[in-house]
């Protein structure tokens, strides 16, 4: 059986720590660390470590996502064959007049504009990249850090978010700048001013601990060799939902806007695929290896009425970059 994952590249930014400690995110460093974990295991996802970079606290600078996607089109200028995945999971803001800003980690309250990334700066840096299979999720709107608390005498706490913004999701106006270009896809893990809740364990939040287990085929049949874009889309669109309202309560719809033909982001169990009794058969040892990496960490590392989606024209299955035969 060949196997081969060498076109296929990956940028991860988990925002954590920011110089206003207000704004921090510690959960988004272990989000990025578990996705590198499982997409650089030969024995699953099968990246090459030297495709990924991950960017997270003092790294995870405007400059530095800018810097890393240009690398991502380098890349892709460099390989026809490229598959590029870009996972960004922080603090998103929507300012009155409509603009979106992305939160790096020196990122001035007083002063969102100058210091924050504009979702149109990012954008405009992925419409540069020339492949033809680019997949962007977008975690933005987090439970933790900036929506308004309590203190221990039950006052409410001033909240982070500046005068004249608010915290939403990624809206649908920047999703449509942001898929411009052949084969773009697009997932958020919530939608509207949703929020995107932690897992009450505080080891990864809800939709990364769902896409973990779907990178590793719970969203697949027996026999699958890869994990497609539509296995994401279809397990996290049916598993986010019910584990934010088994567990808060509370309403978490991922969207999914996917325009382009079906293709492949990773290979599913090191190409051997899933054997025949399916994701039952795998499930026990996949949950162990997620929480392995969430609770222990990695030291190499420095359809249904709740889905929200919009599908046009998706055609024949494209493999693209990613083979197992």
């Amino acid at each position: 059986m060949s196997k081969s994952t060498a076109h296929n590249y990956a940028l991860l930014i988990g925002v954590g720590e920011c110089e206003e400690t207000k704004l921090s995110l510690p959960v988004t460093v272990k989000d990025i660390q578990a996705v590198k974990t499982l997409l650089t295991d030969s024995n699953l996802c099968g990246y090459m470590d030297n495709n990924i970079r991950l960017l997270h606290d003092a790294n995870a600078t405007k400059n530095a996502i800018l810097d890393s996607l240009n690398w991502l089109k380098q890349q892709a200028e460099n390989d026809p064959e490229a598959t590029i995945l870009v996972f960004y999971s922080g603090h998103g803001l929507l300012d009155n007049s409509g603009n979106y800003y992305l939160i790096p980690h020196e990122t001035d309250r007083a002063d969102i504009p100058d210091t924050a990334l504009p979702a149109n700066t990012f954008n405009q840096a992925l419409r540069e990249i020339p492949a033809q299979r680019l997949l962007v999720i977008i975690d933005s709107c987090h439970a933790q850090g900036m929506a308004t608390s309590k203190d221990d005498a039950g006052k409410t706490k001033r909240s982070p978010i500046p005068k004249g913004f608010t915290q939403t999701a990624l809206p649908k106006t920047i999703i449509d700048d942001l898929k411009q270009g052949t084969g773009r896809v697009v997932f958020t893990s919530s939608t509207g001013e949703q929020l995107s809740w932690v897992r009450s364990d505080n080891t990864t939040s809800i939709y990364t601990y769902h896409f973990l287990e779907a990178v590793q085929g719970a969203g697949n049949q027996p026999g699958d060799k890869v994990v497609k874009v539509s296995d994401l889309m279809n397990y996290l669109g049916k598993t986010v939902p019910a584990s934010a309202q088994q567990e808060y309560k509370k309403e978490q719809t991922p969207f999914f806007d996917f325009a382009t033909e079906d293709f492949p982001v990773a290979l599913l169990r090191g190409g051997k695929g899933l054997p025949p009794q399916g994701w039952e058969e795998v499930k026990e040892e996949a949950d162990e290896k997620i929480r392995g990496i969430s609770v222990n960490g990695n030291n190499n590392i420095t359809g249904d009425r709740n889905i929200s989606v919009k599908i046009d024209n998706a055609r024949d299955i494209s493999f693209g970059g990613l083979s197992s035969d």
